[in-house]
């Protein structure tokens, strides 16, 4: 085996700890809410309780994105209209990789994904369901508002929400089963084969309980943003 094999198979840690459960408990999450606001009734509370939790992740990942990882933060997500023009030719400059984090389509559709959630989000927190739920800081926004964003909310919001999550899922079984690439083993074990001077993401205990205090700064920034109503 030459040193050039060898490299590839060096294990480099990628994504780390706290991104992955960020992954994860986002997944949870948008089922839940999502499940809920089809039963409605009382499975409405949970529907809300889920989009506060939601919140507090989309908060979270912004905040980690500029603190976190390596390969986390949110400047590696975006990247150059050149650059995504070269990725979808297929013709990157010589040393350049788009195999590592991610690439130029999927840090863009990272993006997309936590603003229409942070939309999402923030128009459940003024709608009125005209029934028996209303949304906690519908008193700082007239009826009008708070009904043309309902209506968002449960439309454009909801069926642009599942197009993003249903595109995330074929994109990830296309490089599957397409191009026989795993895109979620590494979001299991946080480590991809890589050359071995490729830098790896911090992933020690100092950061992961950073990490933990910067979550629950988030949810008490959540608490009392929906205490205000």
């Amino acid at each position: 085996m030459n040193e050039a094999t060898a490299e590839l198979r060096a294990r480099v840690r990628v994504w780390d700890l706290p991104t992955r459960l960020f992954h994860w408990a986002l997944v949870l999450a948008v089922l839940g809410s999502v499940l809920s606001a089809k039963l409605g009734g009382d499975a409405m509370v949970w529907h809300m309780w889920l989009g506060y939790a939601v919140l507090t992740l989309v908060a979270f990942r912004v905040l980690w994105g500029l603190v976190g990882g390596h390969w986390s933060r949110l400047h590696h997500l975006i990247y150059s209209p050149a650059a995504i023009w070269r990725y979808v030719r297929h013709r990157p400059r010589p040393g350049e990789r788009f195999d590592i984090g991610h690439n130029p389509l999927g840090g863009l559709s990272v993006l997309v994904m936590l603003a229409w959630l942070l939309v999402q989000v923030g128009s459940g927190l003024i709608a009125d369901d005209e029934i028996s739920v209303t949304g906690p800081l519908i008193r700082f926004v007239t009826s009008e508002q708070s009904l043309a964003w309902t209506a968002y909310h449960k439309h454009l919001g909801q069926w642009g929400l599942l197009a993003l999550v249903a595109l995330h899922v074929l994109v990830v079984l296309f490089y599957r089963f397409g191009k026989d690439r795993d895109l979620l083993g590494p979001m299991f074990s946080g480590d991809k084969q890589l050359p071995a001077h490729v830098p790896a993401s911090r992933d020690s205990l100092a950061t992961r309980v950073f990490a933990l205090t910067l979550l629950g700064a988030c949810g008490a920034a959540v608490y009392l943003l929906v205490s205000l109503g």
